[in-house]
């Protein structure tokens, strides 16, 4: 049995095969409608449970069409379906549902949830978002990228604004595929020493630039996300929109990089506040292309986790 809790949990020639088999299955499906089956229905009569205590979009959408295109079927759960760790343990969920299901996937809040769950459940756990890491999306943008622009060991990524969850995976992932990250944002906001150090660990370069001006110069790569959350308050919101309002990624910025730069955001993005219309939809964006690959990178995550 294999959980994804986190991209530095899993090792890095099981993460290449992934991105490998994700890229194939992309390919094998061009010019499909779709609501086509994949050739291989590696997921026929497997049931997978698919937890949201946390809104979704693409996480809820590419998990449930890419079980259902391998043959599987879905069941999505809310947190107020469940009352998970409420009316009943965390750990007695896990043990009910592996009775049920073949693969449990989850969107939380507090990492100690997708940890108990995992520790508990009898069948694979998927780390769907915690408010430390985002891992699915990581591994769709190293997908992304490389279908761009080829491999993406030893290049600068640069991220802006908030030392978030999904920066804390970027950071796994540089580790484990090898590729260098800047940071620029306020210091406040920087990502955990044990994200930092993680990577270093690895032989990654981790640079903490404040002057993305400068943190961008020569970047291969430019990763923004949104400055607030949809619960923070607003006296929340507007303090983190003065502390951010420097490190928006603008044409001017994107011009810094190298010519051939790409910009990512996992989206939803806020236009033109984190980022410019005019990067998002102009020709170093990436961004659709990038919410896509979710599908296929976690289809490729689900079948690892399964063995089929």
């Amino acid at each position: 049995m294999r959980n994804f809790l986190d991209i530095h949990k899993t090792d890095p020639a099981d993460l290449r095969g992934m991105i490998d088999q994700a890229a194939a299955m992309k390919s094998a499906r061009q010019g499909l409608p779709k609501g086509t089956p994949d050739a291989q229905q590696p997921l026929t009569n497997h049931m997978v449970a698919l937890i949201f205590e946390k809104p979704s979009t693409r996480t809820r959408v590419s998990f449930d069409v890419g079980v259902r295109q391998m043959g599987g079927q879905t069941m999505v759960l809310s947190g107020a379906d469940m009352q998970l760790g409420h009316g009943e343990t965390i750990a007695d969920t896990a043990r009910v549902l592996s009775r049920y299901v073949d693969l449990i996937m989850i969107r939380t809040f507090d990492e100690t949830t997708l940890l108990e769950l995992a520790e508990h459940a009898s069948v694979p756990v998927i780390n769907g978002l915690t408010d430390r890491t985002h891992p699915c999306q990581i591994m769709a943008d190293v997908l992304t990228y490389e279908e761009h622009r080829g491999p993406i060991a030893g290049k600068k990524v640069v991220w802006t604004g908030d030392g978030n969850n999904v920066c804390a995976s970027f950071l796994h992932a540089a580790g484990q595929f090898g590729f260098d990250l800047t940071f620029s944002g306020p210091e406040v906001l920087d990502p955990e020493p044990e994200f930092v150090e993680f990577a270093r660990s690895k032989g990654s370069t981790v640079t903490i630039e404040r002057d993305v001006n400068k943190a961008v110069e020569g970047a291969d790569l430019v990763v923004a996300d949104t400055w607030v959350s949809m619960h923070d308050a607003q006296s929340t919101r507007e303090r983190r929109h003065n502390l951010l309002r420097p490190y928006q990624v603008n044409d001017a910025l994107m011009a810094r990089a190298k010519p051939d730069a790409l910009f990512m955001h996992c989206l939803p993005a806020h236009r033109e506040e984190e980022v410019t219309s005019s990067v998002m939809d102009g020709p170093h964006s990436v961004i659709f292309d990038e919410a896509e690959n979710r599908l296929h990178a976690q289809k490729a995550v689900l079948r690892w986790c399964l063995g089929v």
